[in-house]
C-alpha cells in the first residue's frame, strides 16, 4: 500500500498520555515507598536488564514539546490506578492545573480508588464530583485487577454508572495475556471486559494497548460501547507483520518495512471508529532505537506505515477522540 504523506487530521489527539508532579518526578522511587505505591513503582521507576530507564517523567513544558515535535495537538492526561485514595486525589489536582493552564493542548481523566479495606466509597464518590467541578472529563486508567478491587464491586459499579450519567469516558488497562513476563504483570481476563460493559451498557469503555486483542480472540458480537487505544503498541506487539506478543523491550524490526501487521486486521475486524491512537508516553517504546521516550516515531508510523487510509488516520487520530468527550 502506498506510503501516506499526507491527512486531513483536523485535530491529531494522543488519548494515552500520563504525566505527574514535580513532586513525584524529582524522585519516583522515594516518592513511591513514602506513598505506598508499590506496584506504580515496579511498572513505572523498575531498568531494562541494559540498564535503560523503561520511561521517563517529563515536565509539562518537556511534554509539550514532544507533542509538538510529534505533530500531536492535544493529549488526553490519564491517571493512574493507584493504590491508595490520596494518591488519587494528589494527581487529579495536578492535572486540573495542567487543564486550566493549557486548555487548548490537554484534557484529563480522573482517578479513583476506593479506600481502605473498600470503606471510602464516599470519599471516592466524592473524589469523581470534585474532579468533574474543576474540568476533568473522564475516568481511567483504571486496572481494578492491579489494586484488588473487584469487578463486581458495588462501589466499582457506582463510578461506572456515575461516569455513563455524565458521559464520560472509561479507560481500562488491558494486559496481554501472551506477552512475556515483566515485573508487574496482573492477569486481566478478558471475560470481565465483557462482562463489565454489558452490565453498564451507558458506559463508555476504552481499552487500552488494544485490548488485549480482544475483538480478535472472541466470539460473537462486541458490545457496542467498547472502543480501544493504541497504547504501547511497538513494546507489547512488536513491530512489522510478525503474529503474537513481542513483548516488552524485545528487539524491533527494520523502520523500513511494512508495519501493517496486526493494526490492519484489527480495524478491518471492529472498524476504524472504534479505535483511538495512543502513545502511552512517557513509557519509551523504542528501546533498542531511543535512550529517551518520544512521540514522533509511533505516531509517523501511525500516519504513514500502517496501512491505513486517509480516512481512517483521521478517525483514528482525532475524531473518534472528540466524539467520546463530546466534542464538535
Amino acid at each position: 500500500m502506498a506510503v501516506v504523506t499526507a491527512t486531513p487530521l483536523a485535530m491529531f489527539i494522543d488519548a494515552h498520555v500520563h504525566l505527574y508532579p514535580d513532586g513525584i518526578n524529582g524522585d519516583p522511587s522515594g516518592w513511591a515507598e513514602r506513598a505506598g505505591e508499590r506496584h506504580w513503582a515496579t511498572l513505572c521507576t523498575r531498568r531494562r536488564k541494559g540498564g535503560q530507564a523503561v520511561q521517563g517523567f517529563p515536565s509539562v513544558d518537556e511534554l509539550l514539546r514532544t507533542m509538538d515535535e510529534a505533530g500531536v495537538e492535544r493529549a488526553i492526561l490519564l491517571s493512574w490506578y493507584w493504590e491508595h485514595l490520596e494518591s488519587c486525589r494528589l494527581q487529579n489536582r495536578f492535572y486540573a492545573s495542567c487543564i486550566h493552564a493549557y486548555p487548548d493542548r490537554f484534557y484529563a481523566f480522573a482517578s479513583v480508588h476506593p479506600g481502605p479495606g473498600g470503606a471510602g466509597e464516599s470519599a471516592a464518590l466524592a473524589e469523581l464530583d470534585w474532579a468533574r467541578e474543576h474540568g476533568l472529563c473522564g475516568v481511567g486508567e483504571l486496572s481494578p485487577h492491579s489494586v484488588g478491587w473487584a469487578v463486581d464491586d458495588p462501589l466499582l459499579a457506582a463510578v461506572f454508572e456515575r461516569a455513563g450519567d455524565w458521559g464520560w469516558p472509561v479507560n481500562l488497562h488491558v494486559t496481554e495475556a501472551d506477552s512475556r513476563p515483566y515485573p508487574g504483570k496482573v492477569e486481566t481476563p478478558l471475560s470481565d471486559f465483557l462482562t463489565l460493559a454489558e452490565r453498564h451498557p451507558r458506559t463508555r469503555f476504552i481499552l487500552a494497548h488494544w485490548g488485549a486483542n480482544l475483538p480478535l480472540v472472541v466470539t460473537g458480537k462486541l458490545p457496542s460501547n467498547l472502543y480501544f487505544d493504541t497504547a504501547a503498541s511497538p513494546l507489547i506487539y512488536g513491530r512489522g507483520k510478525a503474529s503474537g506478543a513481542a513483548g516488552r523491550g524485545d528487539p524491533v524490526s527494520s523502520p523500513n518495512e511494512s508495519l501493517e501487521g496486526p493494526w490492519r486486521k484489527f480495524v478491518d475486524t471492529v472498524g476504524a471508529d472504534r479505535v483511538l491512537f495512543g502513545s502511552d508516553y512517557p513509557l519509551n517504546l523504542y528501546p533498542a532505537l531511543n535512550a529517551r521516550p518520544e512521540m514522533r516515531r509511533f505516531a509517523d508510523e501511525f500516519r504513514e506505515q500502517w496501512g491505513l487510509t486517509p480516512d481512517e488516520i483521521r478517525v483514528i487520530g482525532g475524531d473518534n477522540a472528540r466524539k467520546l468527550l463530546g466534542l464538535r
